[in-house]
């Protein structure tokens, strides 16, 4: 096998990360079948490159690096740019921004004063990831191919909603928690 193809993983992301702009501006300018098919490619690139990294062993550190912040740029980027064109509470994008702000904090503080951080997502954090997502794809869809009822878009927003203040709170007590029990040197 040849030895480039361990890095194939790694090159999907850099091109689901070089995919974030066009979708954004898409986005912005209101051609949302356009930024669907971009986010659609975005989410089956994420799908592949985490299926050759694991089926493969093609995992590096690296590629440990750039996944979530592909992920992170897309979705915050999305969130952004939606909220300010008024497709989604702009509530529920502070929500969603804040959520982040007090995780990295609460990430970089712990690395900082504790010990190095092992981040592990939880399964609320995963499931909050996925209801964010589909909050996304929900609004693609319903302007760029298919109406969405007013209804379940409204139930998508409280569902996203709860699922972030859930995880969040989640990692505060998770980590605080963590803080407290441990028992080895701190960092000065």
């Amino acid at each position: 096998m040849r030895p480039e193809l361990r890095h194939l993983p790694n090159l999907i992301t850099v091109c689901r990360i070089l995919l974030v702009p066009p979708t954004l501006w898409l986005i912005a300018v209101g051609d949302f079948g356009a930024a669907l098919a971009c986010f659609v490619v975005a989410g089956v690139s994420d799908a592949l490159d985490g299926a050759l990294a694991k089926g493969f062993g093609w995992t590096s550190r690296l590629g440990g690096i750039l996944d979530p912040i592909a992920d992170k740029l897309l979705l915050v980027g999305c969130y952004l740019v939606l909220g300010w064109n008024h497709e989604l509470p702009r509530w529920l994008v502070a929500l969603v921004l804040l959520r982040d702000v007090v995780i990295v904090a609460g990430a970089l503080a712990y690395h900082w004063l504790i010990e190095a951080l092992q981040p592990t997502p939880s399964r609320i954090s995963k499931v909050n990831t996925l209801m964010q997502l589909v909050m996304v794809f929900a609004v693609l869809v319903s302007h760029g191919i298919w109406s969405v009822p007013p209804a379940l878009l409204r139930a998508l927003v409280l569902a996203t909603a709860f699922t972030t203040l859930w995880s969040g709170l989640d990692y505060v007590l998770a980590w605080s928690a963590r803080a407290r029990a441990y028992r080895g040197p701190r960092r000065d």
